[in-house]
């Protein structure tokens, strides 16, 4: 028996790698700072618990719907036509565990050998290898600092094949919290519709965490004639802090939700009833401290982006949303550390980072653009003040 070349074609999770880390130290008993996962510090909002105990002690414990309860198809209908402008029915709608379950069984569900998807670099870590799960083949585009980290019209343009099936569109974005403005969007519009082949991907699961006034939108709603191939992406892990309890889900095409069903019903059946439970409190629900997170991370981004940009060898972008910050890391390749290691990459820059500073975060080349890194700002100012002013004194201290 040996593992099946499937398993082959894909890595583990860099971020859940360095997590399980951060982890391992901390029950060691040493203090390190863990700024690798991207997890909202903030808890569950009281009445979506609430919902999930009232639902637990109504009896709602049992198999539902393979892809979601009616209940909460039609609350992401109706936060569809709230936040989006975009009209749904509920037969468009599959609830899947997780966003990255919509993502897995999207592609599982759509891709043949040979067929091609475009993801722009850096992508969050599991776009390409799902991909290559599924057999197909990830195009990597190169969207790097000078531009943004946002992909050009030229550029998705020339990476357009004959085979290829979906592009993704993360935004804002994991790892580096750019966003596409509307502009930005109806230019990738344009190009999308001269190629009817190709489908969007459109993950906008940290839509409610943007910044500075920035207005989100989506791009079904600012092209509708991509309306009929777009997957618009979402779910409550980020927005409503309920990483834990696994709801992700998907409007699309009749015919791709079903299709999604099928492969859903049987992989893990239904999502949790409880959980579904608290998504439509989520959804259904006050809808106003989503502003005063936000305000809270914006908060936190201009401290992390100002100390950072203060450290020796790093240059760090302001982001329009999520809560990450993406910085590049040159300024620190070729210099040796104290202990006469040379940083090399940007994977020694973290490691060091570690095991002199203690402080995780993840490395660029885990995203598909280096020399770069990966912080998450979802915890305390304190915190966030102490693990940067380690990295300050980490870089300060290279030569």
């Amino acid at each position: 028996m040996h593992p099946s070349a499937a398993l082959g074609r894909i890595q583990p999770s860099a971020t859940l790698a360095m997590t399980s880390r951060v982890f391992e130290l901390k029950r060691q008993g040493i203090d390190v700072i863990g700024l690798g996962a991207g997890e909202p510090d903030f808890d569950t909002p009281d009445f979506v618990k609430d919902a999930a105990i009232e639902a637990i002690r109504q009896g709602k414990t049992k198999y539902t719907n393979v892809d979601g309860t009616q209940e909460l198809k039609q609350a992401i209908v109706d936060k569809f036509a709230r936040d989006n402008n975009l009209t749904y029915t509920t037969d468009q709608v599959t609830v899947n565990v997780g966003g990255k379950h919509t993502l897995f069984n999207a592609f599982v569900a759509t891709i043949d050998a040979g067929d091609e998807v475009i993801v722009p670099a850096p992508y969050w870590v599991s776009y390409p290898d799902v991909v290559q799960f599924a057999g197909g083949t990830p195009v990597f585009v190169e969207a790097g600092v000078a531009q943004g980290y946002k992909l050009r019209p030229e550029q998705l343009e020339a990476a357009i094949t004959p085979r290829t099936k979906w592009v993704i569109l993360n935004s804002p974005s994991n790892p580096t919290g750019a966003a596409y403005s509307e502009d930005e969007l109806k230019a990738l519009g344009e190009v999308l519709m001269r190629h009817p082949h190709v489908w969007v991907f459109a993950d906008d699961m940290y839509e409610h965490i943007t910044y500075d006034g920035f207005r989100f939108r989506t791009i079904a709603e600012v092209c509708p004639d991509l309306y009929p191939r777009t997957l618009t992406v979402n779910g409550c892990s980020k927005a409503y802090a309920m990483t834990g309890w696994r709801i992700g889900f998907a409007a699309g095409a009749p015919w791709l939700v079903k299709a999604i069903a099928k492969l859903q019903s049987q992989s893990t059946s239904n999502p949790c009833s409880i959980a579904q439970a608290a998504a439509v409190a989520a959804l259904n629900g006050p809808q106003d401290f989503l502003k005063e997170r936000a305000a809270a991370f914006q908060s936190r981004r201009d401290l992390v982006v100002s100390m950072l940009n203060q450290a020796t060898g790093i240059s760090c972008p302001r982001p329009e949303g999520a809560f990450y910050v993406y910085p590049d890391v040159s300024g620190t390749i070729g210099k040796t550390t104290p202990k006469g290691k040379l940083i090399a990459s940007d994977e020694d820059l973290i490691g060091y980072f570690l095991d002199d500073a203690r402080v995780a975060a993840v490395h660029g080349a885990a995203f598909g653009l280096s020399p770069a890194m990966r912080i998450s700002y979802a915890t305390s100012e304190d915190v966030l003040t102490e693990a940067c002013s380690r990295i300050q004194e980490a870089c300060a201290a290279l030569r």
